[in-house]
């Protein structure tokens, strides 16, 4: 069995990540020579650090990126201020890698399977036939779903 202090130990690694002359300078086009030593260094996320995150974007998903880059950011350490004002293509990048390194991404395998959950078929449903939001959604209980399901299936029946 795994110890506590290996199953925590990944959380305390930091990545040295290049970052890609094209991905920090875009639309040089090979004006600017290739320059090595160009990296940053990141930490995979915590737990803490994804409630922190989903606590503080409450009020706006679009800072949800901004503060897991933010976060993750160990050299150079950086403001959310700072994060913000990075041009949207080393965002998409820096953000790209944190996930990777949290274990956080998912393979094409995975999400053709979560696609094709039950559940998941049936949110699409509801939401297509009710035209509610994934928000509206996600609040249904699994009673209130396979209610709505039974209605629908009745209403088709008629």
């Amino acid at each position: 069995m795994l110890s506590a202090e290996e199953l925590l130990a990944g959380s305390t690694l930091a990545f040295e990540v290049e970052v890609p002359e094209e991905v920090l300078r875009p639309g040089a086009d090979g004006q600017i020579a290739h320059a090595p030593g160009r990296k940053v260094r990141l930490r995979p996320l915590t737990v803490a650090d994804l409630q922190t995150i989903s606590r503080a974007a409450k009020e706006s998903d679009s800072l949800v990126a901004t503060l897991i880059v933010q976060q993750a950011l160990c050299e150079p350490e950086m403001s959310v201020a700072q994060v913000s004002a990075m041009h949207v293509g080393l965002m998409q990048f820096l953000l790209n890698e944190v996930t990777r390194i949290s274990g956080m991404t998912a393979t094409a395998e995975q999400v053709a399977s979560a696609a094709n959950a039950p559940l998941a078929k049936a949110a699409f449903v509801l939401a297509r036939e009710f035209g509610w939001t994934p928000e509206q959604v996600n609040g249904l209980t699994l009673g209130q779903v396979l209610l709505h399901l039974e209605l629908l299936r009745g209403k088709s029946r008629q």
